[in-house]
């Protein structure tokens, strides 16, 4: 049997990262795991004020598919070292594989466009602000991980590159 691999998407809001997830999910029939449907799930279902629970519930479900031999696409902000870490042991802790990959839009005004312009599918989130996406506290990377900057390109471009860095 094959071992599973966890892929782990982090980035701001607006660099490209859920575009890049959901597509890597379909092309290779990987299961999905979204943090923003799961916490706005939690908070139209169980009215309920999110924090760190999304993370959590997040870490079990995508454990369960591992452990079926699934391969798993985690797409999340992943802020800070901890989150980070947590997910590397998600992985670990199942004896499956991880990729952990930051997506980024290094163009402010592209950013910023697709920030304010960007429309996600899940009707009751409240999207961030411009203002709150460049005020957010997001802890700079110090461990190895596949960086995708999406300035200037179309999707399918860093989706491509993205996959060739995936098979390197």
């Amino acid at each position: 049997m094959k071992i599973p691999t966890l892929y782990i998407f982090s980035g701001l809001p607006g660099s490209g990262k859920s575009t890049l997830a959901k597509e890597l999910a379909k092309r290779t029939q990987s299961t999905l795991i979204r943090i923003d449907t799961i916490e706005q799930g939690l908070r139209d279902l169980c009215n309920y004020k999110v924090e760190g629970e999304g993370y959590g519930l997040s870490y079990r479900v995508a454990k369960d598919n591992l452990e079926l031999g699934r391969d798993v696409i985690a797409d999340s902000v992943n802020p800070w070292k901890l989150t980070r870490s947590e997910w590397n042991e998600v992985a670990t802790s199942v004896g499956a594989k991880y990729v952990n990959i930051e997506v980024c839009c290094s163009d402010q005004a592209e950013h910023r466009r697709r920030v304010e312009s960007r429309r996600v599918g899940i009707e009751t989130l409240k999207l961030p602000t411009w203002e709150n996406v460049i005020n957010r506290d997001y802890h700079e990377w110090t461990e190895p991980r596949i960086l995708i900057d999406t300035a200037g390109e179309s999707v399918e471009e860093s989706f491509n590159r993205l996959f060739d860095a995936l098979n390197d």
